[in-house]
């Protein structure tokens, strides 16, 4: 009797983008943990008498298991896939919460945050592999921008805290809890991403992974010149952005005498741009192409902002309308530039290095900015360093495009309207 073969069905278009909300939904929770700092700084201030350099510390700590766990992370990603990668990594993002909201001293609340970030950027770049290997090729920045969008909501929601959660933030330690019930969240969502795709590795025809046999370190020295440059605007963007946040709320107050809540929600602007408009510059980028020369303009928009804060009374809507607009179309841009450069089967370690670069910059800038309020009795030299690496951003946009332009590019510039053009 002959034997019929069924061929699997291809994984319909609704699965793709239920995975995409899933994982989304877990980085959500990471996002608010991360955030839920800043609105507390001067409740910590005055309720357990922390200092700002304190405030930098409890920010910058999160980034230091990250200069080398997301490397390792991101080689662990392509050895042993994203599953338990992810449901790892959360782990470790709610252990750090759960510490965080557990302790009233500063040494203690710092290995909190340290934990948490153990596991929070290497959980970024496992997701990040995921969307990369689940949406390779069309609509790739798309699924970053969107994936971005639902993550912010976290940052979005940990920033207005003060006003949707105002009954509890009498003391420092109830916002804390909170936080950590979004770590919960983040956990729930990394075990229904684990149910999902191990049913569509049983289920569907799926592209085959490529993994790596070995563990090696030395495949980072063969990523190109454009990937460098893509991880030095990284570097340099967040640095200016992150640790801006850590102290505006506290800034807006000290500076411009705005409420907690209007502080908070200014902050909160740079979330709600980027979740509305990232996705749509993703959708641009995939169109027309010219991803490097989206990067010089969002790197231009930040070199002025920092300086209209410290030296004018211009409506602060203006210089955070402009701070929005980049992080909204750098980051949808840089990220997916990173899946087109590389190789897909060092995808994980390409993010993981990136990440890791990105968060010397995070950890060092914390401490410095901390370190320069205190020592300055005010914001001035840190609005100047923020506004130098935008500076910087905007030199290693350009290498980027110069490179990327040169016959050794990789395609950044073409769009989907190129690349029919060229097929006709």
């Amino acid at each position: 009797m002959e034997t019929i073969l069924k061929t699997k069905p291809e994984p319909s278009f609704a699965f793709r983008w239920i995975i995409l909300v899933v994982i989304s939904l877990a980085m959500f929770g990471n996002y608010y943990i991360y955030d839920s700092i800043s609105p507390l700084a001067d409740l910590l201030v005055k309720q357990l008498k922390f200092t700002d350099a304190n405030i930098g510390l409890l920010q910058g700590i999160y980034s230091v298991p990250n200069i080398l766990m997301v490397l390792i992370g991101g080689v662990i990603i392509d050895k042993f896939g994203t599953r338990i990668s992810t449901f790892v990594f959360t782990t470790l993002c709610l252990l750090g919460a759960a510490i965080t909201a557990s302790f009233n001293d500063i040494t203690m609340m710092a290995i909190g945050r340290l934990v948490f970030g153990l596991g929070a950027e290497s959980m970024i770049v496992a997701i990040t592999t995921v969307i990369g290997r689940w949406f390779k090729g069309k609509q790739l920045s798309f699924a970053f921008g969107l994936n971005l969008t639902l993550a912010r909501l976290g940052s979005f929601a940990a920033l207005n805290s003060p006003s949707w959660a105002s009954v509890f933030y009498d003391t420092y330690k109830y916002p804390l809890l909170i936080a950590l019930g979004a770590g919960v969240i983040s956990l729930a969502m990394a075990v229904i991403y684990w149910g999902m795709d191990s049913y569509a590795e049983k289920n569907y025809s799926l592209r085959p992974v490529p993994k790596q046999d070995e563990i090696r370190f030395s495949q980072i020295f063969s990523f190109s010149k454009s990937y460098w440059f893509v991880v030095l605007l990284c570097v340099t963007f967040y640095s200016g952005i992150f640790p801006f946040q850590t102290f505006a709320v506290k800034f807006f107050m000290d500076t411009h005498g705005t409420t907690r809540e209007l502080g908070g929600f200014l902050s909160s602007t740079l979330t709600l741009s980027a979740m509305i408009l990232t996705p749509l510059f993703g959708l641009l980028a995939d169109y027309i192409g010219k991803r490097s020369l989206l990067m010089m303009i969002g790197s231009l928009l930040l070199v002025p902002v920092y300086l209209l804060m410290a030296y004018t009374q211009v409506s602060l809507y203006v210089p955070m309308a402009m701070m929005g607009l980049a992080f909204s179309l750098i980051p949808a841009v840089m990220w997916p530039s990173v899946a087109i450069i590389v190789d897909e089967a060092k995808l994980g370690t390409a993010y993981g290095l990136m990440t890791m670069i990105q968060n010397i910059g995070l950890a060092g800038f914390n401490f410095l900015i901390g370190w320069a309020n205190d020592y300055s009795s005010g914001y001035t030299m840190g609005m100047w360093i923020f506004s130098s690496l935008g500076f910087f951003g905007l030199l290693f946009a350009y290498l980027l495009r110069k490179s990327e332009m040169s016959p050794t590019g990789h395609g950044l510039e073409k769009g989907i309207e190129k690349e029919v053009v060229e097929q006709q």
